[in-house]
């Protein structure tokens, strides 16, 4: 029988959905603090006292994956070179780790790591500590980019996610259990995972490894053996008899994120413009609904696509286009796939009878 613990504060589309039962514990690593999520389509604020939308670096030039560095001799090179890049991370909340980037003092982390916090403190390899300026984090995809006020800073290499082989080494590098900066080795034991990790919440394309990883490395660099950073680690499988469970979203996909969040501020999608629930049997039972599986919607954004087609809080959407939808996530996901400016066909009930209503996708609003 199983139940999900969720170590972090809130993410992006999240669904207030009846759970069955089951018993794997997925657990983002990097804070301590166990909340329920919340369920929204529109982007989450940064952080209050940021103008979330405001670029980091406008002209920002993104650093092309390399892959072609020869292999280092062993891990200790491997340390040496990236260990200076590597940074630790203190909030009100708990420990992260982040890798930097850009020397000017650009810093790449999880979003679990630093959403909400009021406080952030980097600690540099070399010792020096300096607070976090800037703040930009995309929940959905467990990505943040955080700035310091520093020139000349040790920026990480990137690697090529694509061209790794399972049983490659790997190292996870990071400030595990908030005790410094230290390194775990192992294997790529699987790659493009897909995993569910909350109600509503999945991360795509993640790097399997069997290195240890413990709270505080999220947001922390998985590396190769030439030292470059190809997975940035996130979460991990922690259940009784199950050993060596941890992912690292891999560089190939973080890397459009964290290039919007630096150059926009935020993560330009499409956007429908509603909250939405799961609906299964128990949900349909208590609620009396009409069908047993599909997305309830529970909010409309005023002025939205879905508020000038007429979905209303109650309608339950069980088809876009030509697909089936059957929860929350299936209608976030093919919304996502879709372009701004695309018209979308919603097939939804609302009580006893079924609608079909037609809306034009557009450029989801900025963070507020």
């Amino acid at each position: 029988m199983t139940k999900l613990k969720y170590i972090l504060v809130g993410f992006l589309l999240s669904s207030f959905v009846v759970l069955g039962s089951g018993c794997t514990w997925i657990d983002m690593i990097g804070n301590w603090l166990t909340q329920e999520p919340e369920v929204q389509e529109p982007p989450a604020a940064s952080t209050p006292t940021q103008p979330a939308a405001t670029p980091i670096d406008p002209a920002w030039q993104p650093t092309p994956c390399d892959g072609n560095k020869p292999p280092l001799p062993d891990f200790v090179d491997v340390v040496a070179k990236v260990k200076p890049s590597v940074v630790s991370i203190q909030t009100e909340v708990g420990a992260g780790s982040g890798w930097i980037i850009e020397e000017d003092g650009i810093i790449v982390t999880n979003n679990h790591v630093v959403s909400g916090a009021r406080e952030i403190a980097i600690l540099l390899d070399d010792g020096r500590t300096f607070p976090a300026q800037e703040v930009r984090t995309d929940p959905l995809t467990d990505l943040a980019v955080v700035t310091i006020g520093v020139q000349g800073l040790p920026a990480a290499d990137i690697g090529d996610s694509s061209k790794l082989q399972l049983g490659e080494p790997v190292a996870v590098i990071g400030n595990a259990l908030g005790e410094g900066i230290s390194m775990t080795g192992g294997w790529v034991s699987q790659l493009e995972v897909t995993l569910p990790v909350s109600a509503g919440q999945t991360l795509d394309d993640l790097i399997r490894t069997d290195a240890a990883i413990n709270p505080g490395n999220s947001g922390g660099p998985l590396v190769n053996m030439s030292g470059e950073v190809i997975g940035i680690t996130s979460v991990k499988i922690a259940q009784v008899g199950v050993e060596g469970f941890g992912y690292a979203i891999s560089i190939n996909t973080a890397k459009d994120v964290i290039d919007q969040l630096i150059v926009r501020g935020y993560v330009l999608r499409t956007y429908l413009g509603v909250r939405l629930s799961d609906v299964n049997p128990v949900v349909a039972f208590f609620n009396n609904l009409s069908v047993d599986k599909g997305a309830m919607v529970t909010f409309v954004s005023p002025d939205s696509p879905a508020d000038k087609v007429g979905l209303k809080e109650g309608d339950v959407i069980v088809g876009l286009d030509d697909e089936e939808i059957a929860s929350g996530r299936e209608l976030i996901e093919g919304i996502h796939s879709r372009q701004i400016g695309q018209e979308v066909k919603i097939v939804y009930w609302r009580g006893n009878t079924e609608y079909t209503a037609y809306a034009t996708l557009v450029e989801s609003p900025p963070p507020y």
